[in-house]
């Protein structure tokens, strides 16, 4: 089984369980370190900042799952070959 990654997502229905999903990786120099956040292509939702990179800019969508005034999506990212 890959990591699971959560993500945030503002608009309901833009992905669903199932889905395969391509990530576009960045970085920010913080005062914890660098840090890295990803996003679902083209801009369907966000990660919050990781200490570690993924393995690879692809995954599937395993949950999608309301809050209060978001979703939470989490992503398996694909394992490394």
């Amino acid at each position: 089984m890959g990591q699971m990654v959560d993500f945030t997502m503002e608009r309901e229905g833009l992905v669903k369980p199932g889905d395969r999903v391509e990530l576009k990786e960045d970085q920010a120099l913080t005062m914890s370190g660098l840090m890295y956040y990803y996003t679902i292509k083209p801009a369907v939702a966000m990660s919050s900042n990781l200490k570690k990179p993924v393995g690879k800019l692809t995954g599937t969508v395993r949950k999608v799952e309301q809050q209060v005034s978001i979703y939470m999506v989490t992503v398996e990212i694909d394992e490394e070959e």
